[in-house]
């Protein structure tokens, strides 16, 4: 029985040590980066707070439903691992993913106020910033296209451990489903 235990003991303490490696991967990397916007992770959740922060012509409350379909895109986020590439210490791991797709409400917005300004003038037609951004929120939250992106996300291994490199901002606007061709 001894001899049993110490078998399994024996597997299990190996079996974690190859399972350890076998989380160093590029392709690993890539599925742990997009699972943590999936599951809104607090570091997904302080970018995602620079960038409503960022909004400057947005108000408190518009602020707070920004945010909300944010985090209900990064949440709807699917993706698929089409191949990793492997050269030395670079790596890249083609990544197929779906996302609501905002371009089309972005786009209408914009439209909007540029060629029918006069829907978004207060009392004294002055252009008014907080109907616009309600407007093109409410547009946001009505988006249900889906759009499939292909992203080549790079790495590079530093100190035997794969690292994904920073986005490029095409990357970064597909991830929030804003990437016009």
């Amino acid at each position: 029985m001894k001899k049993l235990l110490s078998m399994l003991g024996l597997i299990l303490i190996m079996t974690g040590c190859s399972l350890g490696d076998m989380d160093n991967t590029p392709t690993k990397q890539v599925e742990s980066y997009l699972n943590n916007y999936q599951t809104l992770d607090s570091s997904v959740l302080t970018r995602l707070d620079s960038i409503v922060a960022s909004e400057e012509t947005l108000s408190d409350s518009q602020r707070t439903t920004y945010k909300d379909i944010l985090k209900k895109h990064y949440q709807d986020l699917t993706y698929t691992i089409k191949e990793e590439t492997v050269n030395g210490d670079k790596a890249t791991v083609e990544t197929e993913i779906e996302v609501t797709d905002y371009t089309n409400a972005l786009k209408t917005a914009k439209d909007s106020r540029d060629n029918n300004r006069t829907m978004f003038m207060d009392d004294n037609g002055v252009f008014d910033e907080i109907k616009f951004n309600d407007y093109r929120l409410d547009l946001l939250k009505q988006s249900k296209d889906k759009v499939k992106y292909t992203i080549y996300f790079s790495l590079t291994k530093k100190d035997d451990k794969w690292t994904l490199d920073s986005l490029t901002e095409s990357e970064q606007e597909k991830l929030l489903g804003i990437y016009e061709y």
